[in-house]
């Protein structure tokens, strides 16, 4: 079956309560101000949410586009240098009620960037993410979104089902309506230590080496008019325009729990084993909160004049 429709015959939310209702779904980071007094808003992120799963992306500016058909690790050294400092990954998530923490990454950087728990508040579209610390403070923006599904499926494994050969393992797919991540984590552990950046200005030449560095992916797309998620960023540039992944072959094994899909892409059959975090059908994205009376009462009073000076929600 078709993942929506695995969605409408599945349908369940993960256990327990999970992570509240607003902040779920697809986030622009607007910008990062740091306690030295600096500000990036250049750095493309995106944050998707389902339940209990995190899907992350963060790309500097001036990340590599790529044309040619040459797989990564046969790229020039200074091209993998550059694509060394992306940043993508799936996590699990827990919520204490006013914090937002994040464990078990599976995630391209062989170090822990963002070690620190959230703040998180929200108004409007807007929601900021403060480090206890005092380190910096986050501002995401919530992306416009027609109700849909929130998806949240943890990989178990991606094989190569002719060969048997794992491609993958670790990471998932995330979908909040219009917008899915799909992460695909290395199939084993590097065999250096050091930062993703350290290993390749080390070894860049070493191409048996950089093609476990770059066995990654961290990708975002958008639903396109036919219902095909297309890229638009990644931590591999390769895949910029094209389909994030084939939306068929999805079976439910109630034996074991696990969702199997089997698919064809890239010319070749793959079978994904996932664990299931959310599947709910028709879910909302709303970019409104609320807020106390005595609140409401001073827009409606304000709110002709000021609402008008507004802008349209940040799309990034």
């Amino acid at each position: 079956m078709t993942l929506d429709e695995l969605v409408e015959r599945c349908a369940r939310a993960a256990a327990g309560a999970g992570v509240p209702d607003w902040t779920r779904g697809c986030f622009r980071r607007r910008s990062i101000t740091f306690s030295a007094g600096a500000t990036d808003a250049e750095t493309q992120v995106v944050w998707l949410q389902s339940r209990g799963l995190t899907a992350d992306l963060r790309l500097p500016a001036g990340y590599p586009r790529l044309t040619g058909a040459a797989p990564l690790a046969e790229r020039a050294r200074e091209v993998l240098v550059a694509l060394a400092d992306g940043e993508g990954g799936l996590a699990r998530t827990i919520w204490d009620g006013r914090a937002m923490s994040w464990w078990d990454w599976t995630s391209f950087q062989t170090h822990d960037r963002w070690p620190e728990p959230g703040l998180l508040a929200r108004v409007g579209d807007c929601l900021t993410e403060h480090a206890p610390s005092g380190a910096y403070v986050e501002d995401w923006r919530l992306q416009p979104s027609a109700d849909g599904a929130l998806i949240g499926l943890r990989l178990v494994e991606e094989r190569d089902a002719e060969t048997g050969h794992v491609c993958h393992r670790g990471g998932g797919l995330v979908v909040c309506g219009d917008h899915a991540a799909l992460v695909r984590g290395r199939p084993a552990p590097l065999p250096v230590t050091g930062t993703v950046a350290d290993i390749v200005r080390a070894h860049g030449g070493d191409r048996s080496l950089m093609r476990a560095v770059f066995a990654f992916e961290a990708s975002y797309a958008t639903r396109a008019g036919d219902g095909t998620f297309i890229v638009g960023a990644s931590t591999d540039p390769l895949r910029l325009g094209h389909a994030l992944l084939d939306t068929t072959g999805f079976a439910r094994d109630e034996r074991d729990g696990v969702v199997i899909q089997r698919a064809h892409e890239g010319g070749a059959r793959v079978e994904r084993v996932f664990t299931v975090d959310t599947l709910e059908a028709n879910v909302a994205f709303p970019l409104a909160t609320e807020a106390s009376a005595e609140g409401q009462r001073w827009l409606a009073r304000e709110g002709p004049a000021l609402l008008a000076r507004a802008h349209l929600p940040f799309r990034g």
